[in-house]
């Protein structure tokens, strides 16, 4: 009966959607405040009637109730709580179900802290979203049933993927989906926008904290699986280039460059056409991740292997909604035109090179996920596209705006002299090129990538406080002064130096970790002793163990520097019997300064094969990208994100 009750709730949310979409629509266009009055109300049902019906998949899978298709698909009585619970979205119906409760979210959230939009501009805005909601609502209940029955149940379920059966996998979909789905908004902006035919600061400021909330979330689910597949894969890495991978980076890159871009424009009242550009590219990558992986055109760990007959929908779904999009801004971009002068020199230009360089690094990305699959359509070949090309076509991008951040952030509006305004980074500059020529000079050979991106990391850095100096005046005022003037510094400018410095961080361990990582690969006996790296490690003992739904041989490793004991690791090798898969759970001992890290593999006579590696600064990566989210947060609590003047919000009207 519960089945039934959400099934009956996501035709209650499909009807509504449509009434959503097209009544406030109207009442925006013959200026029927009542339809538009409507748009809110319906917003609000609609989320309510699909988070009702989510709570009922919820129950499906808490429950064991294996009469239910998907549960018994993707569940079992045995499996723990945590993975009852997330395999609701571990898999295509379940996680297609949350990712439109988020769209529906964002669309109530618009609905209850909207209320200082003007009613026209909200009408569309809204309807918009509905319209996008129509769409994947149809997709879920004709081609992806969450809620299907079966005529005869099984004793027992599936079980869910082992490698989703993982704390990390359990947190990384539903935040990465508020990512995704949230630069839904900022696209229902964009076109609302264009079909109003206006944009000033007003809406910059309002497209802001959703962009900010989606890049944020974005932030945080990426750098989650990052670290899921670092210790969970047993590869030893933490970005692969994946498709799916990328199909999140592609979003998260132009979201970078909106967030930068709506600057400009709520400051300037410039760069409105491409700003709204971007809004409408940061959904379209949203939605051809979508694409990617639910369409089966590509086989990856993260994918969901479906039917075409799915892929044909959402892929008719994406030209639809990108190429309306698209033709829209085709058609009213030209009105957005502004005469606003600024000097090649100034924030403003640092900004647009900013933006290019991103768009432009996005645009590699997509080449390079996308280029197989069209390799094997046109021309019948099978390709691979890996680690080398991204690494060699995308980096020199991402070097030339670390380069540019510091100048680009120190600059002022208008016009500037590159001589003055760069002065204060002088300092900055020597002592990030002396940091690189020191690592050059201590390391034994190696690769130069150690003191280039030990450099540009502390060039960004520095480079960041510099400006937070400059800001606060400190060297004419005092340290005390300007130490008062920086804690009464505006939230989003303390937002955008955590960024920032977030993105230092994680260039820092990424330049370390590549350049310095070691690895050992062997076939050890128990009370063998190896070194790597300088530690000598000792395996101890390995002995079976009983999960609640799957066994498992744990090593007992001791780690030792200069004769100490500095770690104990425990790598395990699981099986699970019902999905009859083997998976590995590394053991990592983790310090500020490096990671142990040792992955356990089969069995060879008497020995078994370990993979070791010692890895210099490895957390400094996610460390960074959760200092970059925690800079995200603080602007979105700066009060001026979210009130904008009643006297700009007239201009909308």
């Amino acid at each position: 009966m519960l089945a039934e009750i959400g099934h009956f709730a996501v035709i209650v949310a499909f009807m509504v959607a449509i009434i959503q979409s097209v009544v406030p629509m109207i009442g925006a266009a013959k200026g029927y405040s009542g339809w538009m009055d409507a748009a809110a109300p319906a917003a609000i049902v609609q989320f309510l009637a699909i988070l009702l019906a989510f709570t009922m998949l919820m129950i499906a899978f808490v429950t064991s109730d294996f009469s239910v298709k998907l549960v018994a698909s993707n569940s079992h009585s045995l499996k723990p709580m945590l993975y009852k619970v997330s395999g609701v979205w571990g898999n295509h119906e379940g996680s297609m179900l949350l990712w439109i409760l988020i769209l529906a979210f964002y669309g109530a959230l618009v609905s209850l802290f909207g209320r200082r939009l003007p009613l026209v501009l909200k009408a569309r805005v809204l309807s918009v979203q509905a319209m996008i909601g129509v769409a994947f609502l149809a997709f879920l209940l004709f081609t992806s049933n969450p809620f299907e029955r079966l005529p005869f149940p099984p004793i027992d379920g599936n079980d869910l993927n082992p490698l989703l059966q993982d704390p990390g996998l359990a947190f990384h979909p539903p935040f990465l989906y508020l990512g995704y789905v949230g630069l839904s908004m900022t696209f229902s902006f964009a076109v609302a926008a264009l079909i109003q035919g206006s944009v000033d600061a007003a809406w910059a400021r309002w497209v802001r904290p959703w962009a900010l909330l989606a890049w944020i979330t974005l932030t945080i689910g990426i750098a989650l699986g990052s670290w899921w597949a670092y210790y969970e894969l047993g590869w030893g890495g933490w970005w692969f280039w994946d498709p799916v991978e990328n199909a999140s980076f592609m979003p998260w890159l132009i979201a970078v460059a909106l967030l930068h871009s709506a600057i400009v424009v709520e400051k300037r009242e410039t760069l409105k056409s491409w700003t709204v550009l971007l809004a409408i590219l940061g959904f379209s990558f949203s939605l051809i991740g979508t694409f990617i992986v639910r369409s089966g055109v590509i086989t990856s760990v993260h994918a969901f292997a479906n039917d075409p007959e799915r892929g044909v929908f959402i892929l008719v779904i994406l030209i639809i909604a990108i190429g309306g999009a698209l033709t829209l801004y085709a058609m009213r971009a030209n009105s957005f035109r502004s005469n606003v002068v600024f000097s090649p020199v100034s924030r403003e230009s640092g900004l647009i090179l900013n933006n290019l360089l991103l768009v432009v690094s996005t645009i590699v990305v997509f080449v390079g996920t996308i280029w197989p699959l069209l390799a094997e359509l046109v021309m019948g070949r099978k390709l691979s596209v890996g680690a080398p090309f991204f690494e060699l076509a995308f980096t020199p991008f991402m070097i030339i705006l670390a380069l540019a951040l510091p100048v680009g952030a120190i600059l002022p509006w208008k016009r500037a002299q590159l001589s003055r305004s760069g002065k204060p980074l002088f300092g900055a500059l020597i002592l990030s090129i002396s940091l690189g020529l020191l690592v050059w000079s201590l390391q034994t050979g190696g690769r130069m990538m150690a003191p280039i991106g030990l450099g540009l990391a502390g060039w960004v850095i520095l480079g960041t406080l510099t400006d937070l100096i400059v800001r606060t005046r400190m060297l004419q005022l005092g340290f005390g002064a300007g130490l008062i003037r920086l804690c009464k510094l505006p939230r989003a400018d303390w937002g955008k130096a955590f960024a920032h410095i977030g993105l230092g961080l994680t260039i820092f361990g990424i330049a370390a970790i590549t350049a310095w990582e070691s690895e050992d690969i062997r076939i050890a006996k128990l009370g063998e002793r190896f070194e790597v790296s300088g530690y000598i490690f000792q395996f101890d003992d390995i002995k079976k163990i009983n999960g609640k739904n799957y066994t498992a041989d744990v090593g007992n490793i001791s780690a030792f520097f200069d004769g100490k004991l500095v770690a104990t690791l425990k790598p395990e090798k699981r099986f699970y019997p019902v999905q009859r898969m083997p998976t590995t759970e590394a053991g990592i001992n983790s310090t500020l300064a490096r990671d142990l890290y040792i992955a356990l593999g089969d069995a060879h006579g008497d020995g078994w094969t370990i993979r070791t590696y010692v890895k210099p600064f490895a957390v400094w990566i996610w460390i960074g990208c959760m200092v970059m989210a925690m800079g995200g947060v603080l602007s979105m609590t700066d009060r001026r994100l979210r009130i904008a003047s009643t006297s700009r919000l007239k201009n909308l009207s």
